[in-house]
Formats: structure tokens, C-alpha cells, sequence
């Protein structure tokens, strides 16, 4: 029986996945470096637990790790939300236009926070990574109808939000 422990299929599997694993995991965190983090962390677990993960269940089995580390972290910072220094500096510099593209993109960004995980997930990884229905659908585990449901709700979501898009 073939197992991850093999180079030639480990090497095949992150070649393969981490790339996307990358992106799943990057529109969760919006944070290229922690998303960096998760997916090189989610490999060594793959790699610790090669001999018990088969060649074609290793996809779901790095999905699965990445985003268990996402929801950990997550969880460790809405504790360290909680004692934040609300206070933070502004700076002022920006001719009109900039002002107002920096207005758009924060009203944009907000908007996107606002979104349910799953949607906002769903939203960036169709809308930015370029990923179908289905594709999403497998990396989520759930069925293409609810995706299509998550994205239809995302976009009902955002035009509410954002005025003239």
C-alpha cells in the first residue's frame, strides 16, 4: 500500500496543493504570513502522519489541518481582542481622490469582514482565486448547491452594503 512517507509522493502532493491550500487558508486570514505559517505547518503534520494518511486522502488531509490552525488562531486572538488598545494613528497626507479610494476600500474591506466566514471564503476564492463552484465545494466539503447559496448571499450581502457596485 502506497503512503505519503514515499518522497516522490510527498513531493507530488505539495506540489500539487500548496498553492491552493495557500489561497483557501490566505482568504480566511487575509494575512499572507500567518497563512504561510499555517500551510508549512500543515505539510509537517502531513509529513509526521505519513504513515497513516493515503495518497489520495492527503488533499483533505492538509484542507483539514490548515484550517483547524486558522480556527485556532482565531480563537487565540478574539481573547487578545478583547484587552486591545482600541487608540490607533491615522495619518492624514492624502489629496481627495486618495481619500476617497481609501474610504471605498475600507467600506469594501468591512463589508467583507462582515460576511460569514463561509461566505466570504466562498466569495474570494471564486471571485480572486478564480476557483468554480465544484472546486470550492470539494475544498469546503460541502455541495455545490451550498456554495452557490453562500455566494448568492455574499453578493445580496455586499451590494446591500456598498452603494453603486
Amino acid at each position: 500500500m502506497d503512503n505519503v512517507c514515499d518522497d516522490k509522493i510527498y513531493s507530488e502532493v505539495f506540489r500539487t496543493h500548496s498553492k491552493t491550500v495557500f489561497n483557501f487558508i490566505y482568504y480566511k486570514f487575509g494575512n499572507e504570513e500567518k497563512a504561510n505559517d499555517a500551510v508549512q505547518e500543515a505539510f509537517v503534520k502531513l509529513w509526521e502522519n505519513c504513515a497513516k494518511v493515503a495518497p489520495e486522502k492527503a488533499k483533505s488531509f492538509v484542507y483539514t489541518v490548515a484550517n483547524n490552525l486558522y480556527l485556532n488562531v482565531i480563537k487565540a486572538e478574539k481573547v487578545r481582542l478583547k484587552y486591545k488598545d482600541p487608540t490607533a494613528s491615522i495619518e492624514r497626507e492624502n489629496p481627495e481622490f486618495l481619500l476617497e479610494e481609501q474610504q471605498f476600500k475600507h467600506k469594501l474591506e468591512k463589508a467583507l469582514a462582515d460576511l460569514p466566514e463561509n461566505q466570504r471564503t466562498t466569495f474570494l476564492l471564486n471571485r480572486i482565486d478564480g476557483k468554480k463552484y465544484k472546486e470550492i465545494a470539494e475544498m469546503e466539503g460541502v455541495s455545490v448547491k451550498a456554495i452557490e447559496k453562500r455566494m448568492h448571499l455574499a453578493l445580496k450581502a455586499l451590494r446591500e452594503q456598498i452603494d453603486g457596485i
